[in-house]
């Protein structure tokens, strides 16, 4: 008798069909693996970095960009989600904070680090994540951008000075790419915009192709704008006016922007965006098992169902 035990004898004991399942964790939680999954493709990303306060201060660096498929898991099982926050904006003369980890606690746990603190203009080195934090202008000898996770961002930009000028703010690293250096000063009181935060990354894993974790704008020199945020969740750097310095988006791990001089804009810059974990469990079929126990055996005898 053909069946779909693969010809096997035997009361049918029909193949189970999985359907695709796709989990997008905005806060941390939980994930309970469907029945018959035994591998998932992943996305973590981290809480990107907050930007750095007055002045000329770097943008934040954006959170760990961590993805792969064949993550081996177990079916039916319950494994903890930590979804990173966004660091905290720096104020006057104060750094930005570093953004915090996500984490897919899987049997191998996969741990995406949170973006590195904008630089003030101390000046400070931008901070070490998963991505860099941008450098800071403010006076000689600037500072350079912080260093990236390996495998998982780009460093922050630097800041530069020539002399006793300044330079505007640094960009933070991004997913995709570094951070946009600052531009140095010719001279005293000139405009200069901060340095672009770098891109993000795009994924499909959800279907549609969403790109994350862009670094955060530097910020801008005297009356010059800030830097623009990297794609991919990215705040712009702070420039003249009070609205113009933007955190990064929420469950991208965007970068938060850099604060520019206080006498054209508020001192403080944004904080970074929280960050996102993503899992996608593929369908697909489980065949029935050939073999019975006797109990079931018995029940298929008795019953005449048995072939």
């Amino acid at each position: 008798m053909a069946n779909s035990n693969g010809g096997v004898v035997g009361v049918d004991n029909p193949a189970v069909v999985q359907p695709e399942v796709i989990t997008t964790f905005n806060s941390s939680g939980t994930l309970t693996t469907a029945p018959y999954t035994t591998a998932v493709e992943h996305l973590v990303i981290a809480g990107g970095g907050g930007g750095g306060g007055i002045y000329y201060a770097g943008g934040g660096g954006a959170g760990g960009y961590l993805t792969a498929t064949g993550n081996p898991v177990s079916g039916g099982s319950p494994y903890p989600v930590t979804v990173g926050a966004g660091g905290a904006a720096g104020g006057p003369g104060s750094v930005g904070a570093k953004g915090s980890n996500s984490v897919l606690g899987t049997p191998s746990a996969i741990t995406s680090v949170g973006g590195g603190y904008g630089a003030n203009g101390s000046p400070s080195p931008g901070g070490p994540g998963g991505s860099g934090g941008g450098g800071g202008g403010f006076s000689a000898p600037g500072s350079v951008g912080g260093n990236a996770e390996s495998g998982q961002g780009n460093a922050g930009g630097n800041a530069p000075t020539t002399g006793s000028n300044d330079s505007s703010g640094a960009g933070g690293g991004g997913a995709g790419a570094v951070g946009s250096n600052a531009t140095p000063s010719p001279g005293p009181n000139a405009s200069l915009s901060g340095g672009a935060g770098g891109a993000g990354l795009a994924s499909s894993i959800t279907g549609a192709s969403v790109t994350r974790a862009g670094g955060g704008g530097g910020g801008g020199y005297f009356s010059a704008a800030g830097g623009a945020g990297g794609t991919g969740g990215g705040g712009n750097g702070n420039g003249p006016g009070a609205d113009s310095v933007t955190a990064g988006t929420a469950n991208t791990g965007g970068g938060g922007g850099g604060a520019m001089h206080a006498s054209y804009a508020p001192p403080n810059g944004a904080a970074g965006g929280s960050g996102v974990v993503i899992v996608k469990e593929a369908a697909g079929s489980n065949v029935g098992s050939g073999i019975w126990d006797m109990n079931s055996v018995y029940d298929a005898v008795k019953a005449g169902t048995w072939v």
